[in-house]
């Protein structure tokens, strides 16, 4: 039987690339609520409460959902690092799942890079480049922040190891550096590469995608998983079974 859904962020590409997909699926759309909107709409009705809006949102939207003990799918991207680890800890008062990314290959790529970065050591010079549509408001986006994350903690580095980008005499790239680029052009639904070069060899690990309809059909996936769990905070390696033991 389909699930009730309720979509924050509504009118937007992804909003309503959610409804179709969940529509499709056989699920009913509850309530579609936007900026102008009354928020306490979305949990007012429907049995999981999807949100693709804007960052500036999510506190709200987490505070609803503990209130009112509703599954959550997160999808906003953008937040500091410190607003990250508050919003978390509030997250895990609900169900919820929050990821940077709901394409089921991306977070493959996730686990892959994980393992990459596991097994190649330090003499390979790690670069995460990401490319999105020139409408894009935040960058680099939250696939690249979440490679960078997952990175950074196989190899024990903080965020001081980050190179956004390279200008001017920078002189000789470190070996704990890693660099990230962020490009911006077109219709780009989402490109991201992580690059492994080490001396006479090198690792690229991609992933493209051509259809918006990837994050959307993933995004449904993550409220059904969601659904009917309890209270904890989940992303999308928990939906596909990809969590490493």
């Amino acid at each position: 039987m389909g699930l009730s859904l309720s979509i924050v962020g509504a009118k937007g590409r992804m909003g309503l690339a959610i409804a179709s997909a969940a529509e499709a699926a056989g699920h009913r759309i509850a309530a579609r609520v936007d900026a102008g909107d009354t928020l306490s709409d979305a949990f007012a009705a429907g049995d999981v409460v999807i949100d693709f809006s804007f960052h500036q949102t999510t506190r709200a939207v987490l505070e609803l959902a503990v209130r009112h003990r509703r599954p959550l799918v997160i999808g906003t991207t953008g937040h500091s690092a410190a607003e990250k680890r508050e919003l978390a800890a509030l997250a895990s008062q609900a169900p919820c799942v929050w990821a940077g990314n709901y394409s089921v290959g991306v977070n493959l790529l996730f686990a892959l890079t994980q393992r990459a970065a596991a097994v190649l050591g330090s003499d390979y010079d790690c670069e995460v480049v990401e490319m999105h549509h020139r409408f894009k408001k935040d960058a680099p986006s939250g696939t690249a922040a979440r490679l960078l994350e997952i990175i950074l903690e196989e190899r024990r580095l903080d965020e001081s190891a980050l190179r956004h980008g390279r200008s001017g005499i920078v002189g000789e790239r470190s070996a704990g550096e890693v660099g990230v680029h962020a490009l911006r052009g077109g219709d780009v639904a989402g490109d991201h590469t992580v690059l492994f070069a080490g001396v006479g060899e090198r690792l690229e690990l991609t992933h493209k995608a051509s259809d918006r309809s990837i994050f959307a059909r993933g995004a449904i996936r993550a409220a059904e998983w969601i659904s009917d769990r309890p209270a904890g905070l989940h992303d999308m390696q928990d939906v596909l079974g990809l969590r490493s033991s």
